[in-house]
């Protein structure tokens, strides 16, 4: 599905991490996150992504869980962000993710349409996926399964709370460690 013009796509994804980042079971994973962060970077249709101070995103905080990593992007579509993810070596990591992570019921995966030039935060990321979660794909948060189209992709209007909500983790997101 293409972008309509002043549009771009905005994915998160998260995982559990089965061991700590520096244990042997993760090295191929750990070692694998420069080259793969160069072929995005180069990719057609990518814009942007989330970096921690290390260069990549595994230092970023995402619900307040330290066994969990966020990965965060914008692309120019659905299409570039296809091609992207099922080829070389990202590719060549979606076949090992069981080796590092967790198997997790609940969704771990969102997009969701921004304006041209907007940076999603981790804040916006957590928002959509617990909406995904409860909600189902709506024009707010969605999967590539079914995915919408981003015209007419105005920020939802939800109700605002007087005072700041931090997400609150449910429940079952993966297993206790």
């Amino acid at each position: 599905m293409t972008s309509a013009i002043g549009y771009e796509l905005a994915q998160v994804n998260i995982a559990r991490l089965k061991a700590p980042l520096d244990s042997p079971q993760l090295k191929d994973f750990v070692d694998s996150l420069d080259p793969v962060n160069a072929d995005a970077d180069t990719a057609d249709g990518f814009v942007w992504r989330l970096e921690g101070e290390g260069g990549d995103a595994t230092d970023v905080a995402v619900f307040g869980d330290e066994w969990l990593i966020i990965n965060m992007s914008v692309w120019r579509d659905t299409n570039a962000l296809t091609a992207f993810m099922y080829q070389g070596r990202h590719r060549e990591m979606l076949a090992r993710r069981r080796e590092w992570f967790e198997r997790i019921q609940e969704a771990m995966v969102a997009m969701w349409w921004v304006p041209a030039g907007h940076r999603p935060t981790v804040a916006e990321a957590e928002a959509r996926l617990l909406h995904l979660r409860a909600n189902g794909p709506t024009p707010y948060a969605f999967t590539l399964r079914t995915p919408f189209p981003a015209q007419g992709a105005e920020p939802v209007a939800l109700e605002v709370p007087v005072a700041p909500v931090v997400p609150v983790v449910p429940d079952g997101l993966g297993c206790s460690v």
